[in-house]
């Protein structure tokens, strides 16, 4: 799952560079429209940013938490995963033997 959140964080980099050389290259390019569509861009490029900074605070937040409830409560933590765990196996393979699968 790192490796996804990774190559998301890596593709949202690379159009924001890419927006960024856009809004660059059209900088000499005289016209109304032109300007109000690099306005409306570099709007959208702060945005981002600003929402991209607000999802990676509160994913931070949340596994700080996450990681002191599980170091409070070891043993709970065990007992949820083990019960989850259980319960899928058995989902899944309760799917599984009405399917035939193999």
């Amino acid at each position: 799952m790192n490796q996804e959140i990774k190559a998301v964080g890596d593709d949202l980099g690379t159009l924001a560079a890419d927006a960024r050389e856009l809004l660059s290259a059209t900088a000499d390019v005289a016209g109304e429209k032109v300007g109000a569509a690099r306005k409306r861009l570099a709007a959208a490029l702060d945005s981002a940013k600003e929402v991209a900074g607000c999802v990676r605070d509160k994913a931070i937040a949340g596994a700080k938490v996450t990681d002191q409830t599980i170091r409070a409560n070891p043993y709970q933590a065990i007992a949820i995963g083990v019960g989850v765990g259980a319960l899928l196996g058995f989902l899944i393979a309760r799917r599984c033997s009405s399917r035939n699968c193999e």
